[in-house]
Order: structure tokens, then C-alpha cells, then sequence
């Protein structure tokens, strides 16, 4: 589900699960591994991309929506789990957004520390309201720190999906590339920092971003996530969701 290439001082780390690199709980899990693997190697700045036209479709709900409470909370922790990790990385995390990104995937993107999109006719946003599912507070405060409150607010309220030259109007993402340019530029921007000073710039990194980790409730949000799935009102999106995909 996942390659790893070095680009000089850069780790790469692709999620390559077909066909949209959908969560589950085994997802996330391995991807957990790799990064904390990664980092524990002393890499010095990674990278995290997707496929082609596809950064991540953000959770699988059709492997999902059959779990009982126990497996799903499992699920939400382990996502969650993930965020924080990527966050509280001691070495900075630029997301190369190769594609679509909605839901889960944006929030993927949201918790590194720079975002470089692919231009063109894809989407990124979190459109969670849309089925059904109250967005985490962890993740609206993260969304916050990167657009500001208002922007946030009228993002997630509505569910919008928005076209990459809107992301970066709002603040979603730092930069646009060509599509075929996600890559590099994303490694080039995360070996400029591998350049300066590593214990002053990690250091300034983490301290201007305490507004964002002060968001992080991995506990809590798992909780209150996992009791909204199983709400009617959520699992009667939810399914109308499964039922739509199976129809295409």
C-alpha cells in the first residue's frame, strides 16, 4: 500500500492503494508504521504523495459501515493517531497533493506542515456534512490554524469541494504545480529546509504552529466521531453514500 524513495536529504512516502487510496483500519495502521519507521531512521524531511489524479478518496465507508462500535472506534483512533503523528513530526512534512482530496484525504494534507496541489479539474476540501458525518473539532481547529475561523467555518459548513485554484485562494494548499510537477516541487520545498539549521528550524517550526497542536484530541474525538457514526442520521447518509457508489 505504500513505496518509499529517497530524493537526497527527502523521503518520499506514496500511498499506491487502488484505485483511490481509501482508509481503513488497516490503512491507516501501515501507514503509521512507515512514517514512524521513517522517522526513526533519522530520515531528515518527508514527503507524502499519492497516486496519479488521486492523493486520497479519505475513508473507505463501505468497509466501514458494517464494523461494529468497537471496530470503528478502533478506526477513528488509529486516523486520528495518524493526524497527531503527522503534526508532532520532529522533521517537517510537506503533502505532494497528486489529485482529487476530499474528506479524509484533506485532512490528511491539513496536518503537514506545506501543501503543494496538482492543478486542473480536481477537488480538495472536507466535505463530511455532506454525508452525514460532524466534522472532529481537533480537525476544525487544525483547519482554523491553517485559513483562519471564517474560512473554516464556511468550508466545512456546507461540505464544499473546491477547484485547486480555490484551495489556494482560501488557504488550503501553499502552492499550485502541473500535475507532473506535484512531486518535485513538494521535495524541493521540503529540501530547502533540510538546508538550514535543523535544530533551529524544527525548533521555530514547532513553536509557530502550537495553535495547531493545542487542537489535537486523539481520545476525545475518536469517542465523539465514533458516537455520530452510528447516530440515524449519519448511517442513513452513509448508506444512501454506499448505495450511490454501487449504482455508478
Amino acid at each position: 500500500m505504500f513505496e518509499i524513495r529517497q530524493h537526497g536529504d527527502v523521503t518520499e512516502l506514496q500511498m499506491n492503494h487502488a484505485p483511490a487510496n481509501a482508509m481503513d483500519t488497516a490503512f491507516v495502521n501501515g501507514m503509521r508504521d512507515a512514517f514512524g519507521g521513517m522517522v526513526d531512521s533519522g530520515v531528515k524531511a518527508v514527503v507524502i504523495s499519492g497516486r496519479d489524479g488521486m492523493f486520497s478518496g479519505g475513508v473507505d465507508v463501505p468497509a466501514l459501515l458494517p464494523l461494529e462500535r468497537a471496530a470503528v472506534l478502533e478506526f477513528w483512533t488509529a486516523f486520528l493517531q495518524l493526524m497527531s503523528d503527522i503534526a508532532t513530526s520532529p522533521v517537517p512534512v510537506v503533502a505532494a497533493i497528486t489529485g482529487h482530496s476530499p474528506a479524509g484525504g484533506a485532512v490528511l494534507a491539513l496536518h503537514c506542515d506545506y501543501r503543494v496541489a496538482a492543478s486542473g479539474k480536481f477537488k480538495i476540501g472536507l466535505n463530511e456534512v455532506q454525508v452525514g458525518l460532524p466534522v472532529p473539532s481537533s480537525v476544525l481547529g487544525v483547519l482554523g490554524f491553517v485559513t483562519g475561523q471564517r474560512t473554516a467555518q464556511r468550508l466545512t459548513m456546507q461540505g464544499l469541494l473546491v477547484s485547486p485554484d480555490e484551495a489556494l485562494d482560501a488557504g488550503l494548499v501553499d502552492e499550485l504545480a502541473a500535475p507532473d510537477e506535484v512531486v518535485s516541487r513538494a521535495v524541493g520545498f521540503a529540501a530547502s529546509l533540510t538546508a538550514l539549521p535543523p535544530v533551529a528550524m524544527n525548533t521555530t517550526r514547532i513553536q509557530a504552529k502550537q495553535g495547531l497542536l493545542r487542537s489535537l484530541a486523539v481520545v476525545a474525538d475518536a469517542e465523539a466521531t465514533t458516537d455520530y457514526w452510528f447516530s440515524d442520521e449519519t448511517q442513513a447518509a452513509m448508506n444512501a453514500l454506499v448505495e450511490r457508489l454501487q449504482n455508478r
